[in-house]
């Protein structure tokens, strides 16, 4: 489970976020590449747009149930 604690500087506010759990895997950004994208120098992805309408959100939850390392949270700050 994902620790807002332990996440990202680089996320957005929000709901959503990723935390340092995350083994750059690509599912996330796949899912939902509107969302998230990749630190490219240290190898992690991290949320850079909240999600904006029903469409992005139903994407984001499909990244966070798909993560194997569950390093995708919803409970961020809104």
């Amino acid at each position: 489970m994902a620790d807002r604690d332990d996440k990202h500087e680089e996320n957005v506010g929000g709901k959503f976020y990723v935390d340092t759990q995350c083994i750059d895997c690509d599912l996330c950004r796949e899912t939902a590449p509107a969302n998230f994208t990749r630190q490219e120098d240290e190898g992690y992805s991290y949320v850079f747009k909240q999600p904006e309408n029903d469409d992005e959100l139903e994407l984001c939850r499909e990244a966070m149930e798909g993560c194997p390392v569950e390093a995708i949270g919803e409970d961020g700050d809104d």
